[in-house]
């Protein structure tokens, strides 16, 4: 998910630019791989155990090439010393903190609020707030700051890497890396846009239930305020394995880093490192470890050298009135310490598939605590409005070949070098309504939900949808997007179903900037002018669950009874009782339409690795399968979104497609992968 873009454009923007469906890559994409497993040659990975049929081929079992994580979890006993070593730097600080401990899957497993924390923080604004139309300098609970930079820790790491909240505002701000000189030619983060995931309003995520009971701790959950940019969180690892984040709010300001240049003291990661104490992150796959384009990613400005406690010797775990007290938190805990639940369980909410299931002896699934797979691969609803919609076999032969192109591929962000890609894989039908989700052992958490979002995105724009379904929003800032984008476009009928959009060509039309990294330009239409753009505000993205995420927040507050519903944005119904983007929006590569013949019947979405391979996991995935299904496949090329050109500053740009890596496969020396199909 973090191989960085390479530049949508060079500095100098002369004539036309013709960007190819799949471009070559830099090579910085498949330098910074991981995972502890071997590599099999190429035969073993299309090798087989036993044979399946489906409408028109014959195909195989893939051996096992993947390593399941161990059994690991975090007992009441962890999070107590995980809490009592963050309170312990807090008094060192002098700054009583709010402290959260959440589990891989994102069970909330306690909030603690030390005696004098403040109880809000107010959300940082941009220079020019976008006039009361965005979450900028609203005033939020501080517990759902701390638990979402919990979550934001345990749901961008894995086993092959370790994201901190400061890793993720080094890559979602409109340059990367951020920071006060501004160097032309500097693009968005590779992941803009993220922090619009695993949204309190998600279908996808779970809900804390506080009566307990069959289900409860199933996962993923969501996040009350996204994923978070505010430094202050981290993930937590027991003998080596991720077992979740730890997350602290004490200074009332949720923000970001917006430049990375200098080492900032920031007295909520101090706090936050020191709870990780005997639970850090191997050293071998911190974020500091993965380079892109050559530039070291941040993970902790804080060390042992800044903490002014000492963790490994603080005093045993209080709830006292007098030091702190654990806290009741609408929609999240019921005020107790319970255990983490142990990833790869049923109890967990994501599971290693059957072979019933899923044609991969390494796939996961998402489970509901009974045994049933929460998204076994189904036929689309959409047969009235498509004709033939997807069918069962034709949805399964997608993600099966999705996930052999992902077996295959290098990882961008994991350590060791020269491991596998692991991600996870949606596909979803024109509306919107999910058709089946699988995943890799070690995938990071977000990946479920943002695979789903470019998967949605994809369908929804290039369908004919769009532009009326955008116009149907109750919110008036939300129906300022559409004109916007065909005066942009100079195409007053664009997003009626005449052009296919990945979600990488949504993205470059969601940036400050078009093109993205050319800063004195005018913004893209889909994004706040740059100086009301912030990464609370970024444009259609956050305007569709502006009023969800309010919702959301006066529920956490309990100055409302009534939460936001398992839906987000308020466009029309695309059928009964779900809209085309339940889940928002994602403004960042992997996700790509899938056509019969002219007509959309879906599409695809892949995340959890650089963005060139999700590109090329949907791309190729789609493409494959239509191989084994006839008259399924890859849009036309004569659709497909780099067709559209644009006029800028007296120059003509072409929209992107997909870009996959240059050489992207283990075992072989195959380039240009997705080169003419």
């Amino acid at each position: 998910m973090i191989a960085r873009i390479r530049p949508l454009l060079s500095v100098a923007l002369s004539g036309l630019l013709v960007l190819s469906a799949c471009g070559k890559n830099d090579g910085s994409a498949s330098s910074n791989t991981s995972a502890t497993n071997s590599t099999p040659s190429l035969a073993t990975v299309t090798g087989s155990t036993a044979a399946v049929t489906n409408a028109t081929a014959t195909t195989t079992v893939p051996a096992s090439v993947f390593n399941v994580p161990d059994t690991q979890s975090l007992s009441g006993g962890d999070v107590q010393k995980i809490i009592s070593r963050g309170v312990a730097e807090a008094a060192a600080q002098g700054k009583p903190a709010y402290i959260a401990v959440v589990d891989r899957v994102g069970n909330v497993l306690a909030v603690y609020k030390m005696a004098g924390a403040p109880d809000n923080a107010t959300l940082r604004a941009a220079p020019n707030p976008a006039s009361n139309t965005d979450l900028e300098g609203v005033s939020v609970p501080a517990a759902a700051g701390a638990i979402s930079k919990a979550i934001t820790g345990a749901y961008l790491s894995s086993g092959g890497n370790a994201f901190s909240t400061r890793t993720a505002s080094e890559i979602v701000q409109q340059f990367f890396p951020p920071t006060a000189v501004i160097t032309p030619g500097l693009e968005g983060g590779p992941l803009f846009g993220v922090q619009f995931s695993q949204l309190p309003c998600s279908d996808l995520s779970g809900r804390f239930k506080p009566t307990g009971g069959s289900g409860a701790f199933i996962g993923p959950k969501r996040s009350p305020l996204g994923l978070s940019a505010d430094p202050g969180g981290f993930p937590l690892y027991k003998n080596g394995v991720l077992v979740g984040g730890v997350g602290v709010m004490a200074d009332g300001d949720y923000g970001f880093d917006a430049d990375v240049s200098n080492v900032d003291n920031d007295i909520e990661e101090n706090i936050a490192l020191a709870a990780t104490t005997d639970y850090a992150a191997p050293s071998s796959i911190t974020a500091d470890r993965v380079s892109l384009d050559g530039i070291l990613l941040r993970y902790s400005d804080a060390s042992t050298s800044t903490l002014k406690s000492s963790p490994a010797s603080a005093a045993g775990f209080t709830n006292s009135a007098a030091v702190g007290t654990l806290q009741v938190i609408t929609g999240y805990t019921n005020g107790t310490i319970i255990d983490g639940q142990v990833y790869g369980t049923e109890a967990s909410g994501i599971r290693k598939a059957s072979s019933a299931e899923f044609n991969n002896l390494d796939a996961f699934v998402l489970t509901n605590g009974a045994g049933n797979n929460r998204y076994p691969t189904i036929g689309g609803s959409d047969g009235a409005d498509v004709g033939t919609p997807l069918s069962g076999t034709e949805t399964g032969a997608i993600l099966e070949e999705a996930f052999k192109i992902m077996s295959r591929a290098r990882a961008a962000i994991r350590q060791p070098l020269d491991s596998r890609a692991q991600v996870s894989i949606s596909v979803v039908d024109t509306r919107g309504k999910i058709l089946g989700v699988v995943r890799a052992p070690d995938a990071p958490i977000f990946g479920i939900d943002v695979s789903l979002q470019k998967a949605r995105t994809a369908a929804f724009f290039s369908s004919k949808n769009a532009a009326s379904d955008l116009n149907g929003d109750p919110s008036s800032d939300v129906r300022t997007f559409i004109p916007a984008a065909r005066t942009f476009l100079n195409d007053t009928t664009a997003f009626t179903g005449a052009t296919a959009f990945s979600s990488r060509a949504i993205g470059n039309l969601a940036r400050p900037f078009f093109p993205d990294g050319q800063f004195n330009n005018p913004n893209g239409p889909f994004s706040r002018p740059i100086a009301k753009w912030s990464p609370l505000s970024t444009g259609l993205q956050s305007a569709l669950v502006l009023t969800n995420l309010v919702q959301h927040v006066t529920f956490v507050k309990g100055a409302s009874a009534t939460d936001t519903p398992s839906r987000c944005s308020f466009i029309p119904d695309s059928g009964p009782g779900i809209n085309r983007l339940q889940n928002g929006i994602q403004i960042f590569s992997g996700g790509v339409p899938i056509y019969r013949g002219s007509q959309m019947v879906g599409a695809v979405g892949t995340s959890g690795d650089g963005i060139d391979q999700d590109d090329m996991i949907s791309f190729l995935g789609v493409y494959n399968g239509g191989q084994r299904v006839s008259g399924l496949g890859e849009a036309s090329n004569f659709i497909r979104s780099d067709n559209v050109v644009i006029q800028i500053s007296g120059n003509s740009v072409r929209l992107r497609y997909v870009n996959c890596p240059f050489a992207p496969f283990l075992g072989t020396t195959e380039q240009n992968v997705c080169q003419s199909k």
